[in-house]
């Protein structure tokens, strides 16, 4: 049976494409034109939801999935390029944050006959496990405030905020915005310099078929420009893109990876 990835930047989709063809299933890529990494079937501008439409109708496919990453703040800068589709969606949400504005898009084209699915069986092997994922033991202090920071992030994080807090000597030093996880992190290193801590969590009763959080190769790096010293994931709720070669990394460069909670 057929399903289309509705693709955005990063390497996430392409993992689910090749676990899901090795799966047996089928997979159409549609790409947004400026954003998505991976080599699409189909491309399409930023916001023509009723283009999408027409295509998985004429192809015949009921099934979607969602995954990448799309920026926030880019809903802001294409406000003049959204279809009368993209509209009347953006007027149904709530509130314009973006588990909002996505429930509000499943919601419609589950009207329409479409079915949104769970990518996470596909994905299995790269969601954080519990307890220290690296060779880099982290200090006492450092899983205080992973703990501290921990409990923090879900609330921020329930609220459709950010999923990412950064921590010093139990103080907040820098939540996730419209900015995302790298500004946060940078922000966070000119605010409070080295011995900072990075937490990043899913929201309480997170649907999987709607931005799960991620780090890669980049949040290790944005990690070890600030002097960081631990990440903190939750674990079986955060997708590790390029694992091994990020968890060698995070070696190489004496940062801890831990899931939380720890047992």
């Amino acid at each position: 049976m057929k399903v289309c990835l509705v693709a955005g930047s990063g390497s996430l989709p392409s993992i689910f494409k090749k676990s899901a063809e090795e799966g047996g299933e089928e997979v159409f890529v549609v790409g947004v034109r400026g954003i998505t990494s991976i080599d699409a079937h189909s491309y399409l501008p930023l916001g023509k939801v009723g283009s999408l439409v027409a295509l998985l109708e004429k192809r015949g496919i009921k099934r979607i999935v969602l995954l990448g990453k799309f920026e926030h703040r880019l809903l802001f800068s294409h406000l003049l390029t959204l279809d009368g589709l993209a509209l009347k969606i953006l007027s149904k949400a709530k509130d314009k944050r973006p588990q909002s504005i996505i429930r509000a898009l499943m919601e419609e084209l589950e009207e329409l006959g479409f079915e949104f699915i769970d990518p996470t069986p596909y994905l299995e092997d790269i969601l954080a496990g519990r307890g220290l994922l690296n060779s880099v033991e982290p200090s006492e202090e450092a899983i205080e405030d992973g703990l501290f920071g921990f409990e923090i992030a879900k609330e921020i994080a329930s609220l459709d905020v950010g999923q990412t807090v950064v921590v010093k000597q139990k103080t907040v030093v820098s939540v996730e915005a419209m900015e995302g996880t790298q500004e946060a992190i940078q922000r966070a290193g000119k605010v409070a310099g080295k011995g900072c801590r990075v937490i990043k969590v899913a929201r309480k009763n997170q649907d999987l078929r709607i931005d799960v959080p991620t780090v890669g190769l980049q949040t290790i790096e944005a990690l070890k420009s600030i002097k960081a010293d631990a990440l903190f994931l939750e674990a079986g709720k955060v997708y590790m893109v390029d694992k091994e070669k990020l968890l060698k990394l995070a070696d190489k460069h004496r940062i801890s990876v831990v899931g939380l909670p720890l047992s």
